[in-house]
């Protein structure tokens, strides 16, 4: 489903990425780890059309992406890939469900249709409670949650995640691991993780390892 094949990135002299390739079936969870300065969240978001690389071919459901312009890019982005960081990155005036909306807004989706989609998503996130109330109103855990349903709204076939449960602790962080595996079996979506959670990383079908801006 993804292929990634010679990815070189590099920022100035500073050579990041030193030809990684990798292939990424559907419905797979795959976990990235090494040291920081591996590598990893450089790949994750050329992997997720965020940064471009030097050199090599990225390819998703057999499109070559590496070629599309910026609107297409962001087009291609906004119907594809679900995005969890480690920061849920919430916008503070909005509720909750209105978070989970805007990227079935950017699509164009209409505003009942992306409501009810926000909230059979956010119910089955154990959020329905919770969908009138402000980040600030919401615990770590919570926003985690909001955002994961934020990253689903638009049925994107693979979900990137960069450290999600780097700042949960650990009883939370575990209720979201956990959760992964629930959407996976429920939605079959696609995700790469990048962690340092070991517990996450192992309960992966496959741990990458990077290295010096490789996968070795």
């Amino acid at each position: 489903m993804i292929s990634a094949s010679g990815i070189l990135k590099s920022y100035g002299a500073l050579e990041v990425l030193k030809g990684v390739s990798l292939e990424i079936k559907k419905g797979e969870i795959i976990s990235i780890v090494g040291a920081s300065g591996a590598g990893k969240t450089t790949l994750l978001h050329i992997l997720g059309t965020l940064d471009k690389p030097n050199k090599g071919e990225l390819k998703m459901n057999d499109q070559i992406i590496s070629g599309l312009s910026d609107k297409k890019l962001a087009e291609f982005r906004n119907k594809n890939i679900g995005f969890v960081f480690q920061f849920h990155h919430l916008l503070p005036e909005f509720t909750a469900l209105e978070n989970v909306c805007i990227p079935a807004f950017i699509a164009g989706t209409a505003k009942s249709e992306a409501e009810t989609k926000a909230k059979e998503l956010m119910a089955f996130l154990g959020l329905t409670d919770r969908m009138n109330h402000k980040p600030s109103e919401l615990s770590g855990g919570e926003q985690q949650r909001v955002a994961v349903a934020r990253a689903l709204i638009n049925n994107p076939s693979v979900v990137l995640a960069d450290e999600p449960s780097g700042n949960l602790d650990s009883a939370t962080a575990k209720d979201l691991h956990q959760l992964f595996f629930t959407l996976r079996e429920k939605f079959n979506q696609t995700f790469v993780i990048v962690t340092h959670n070991e517990e996450l990383a192992n309960m992966a079908d496959r741990k990458l390892v990077m290295k010096d801006g490789n996968i070795i």
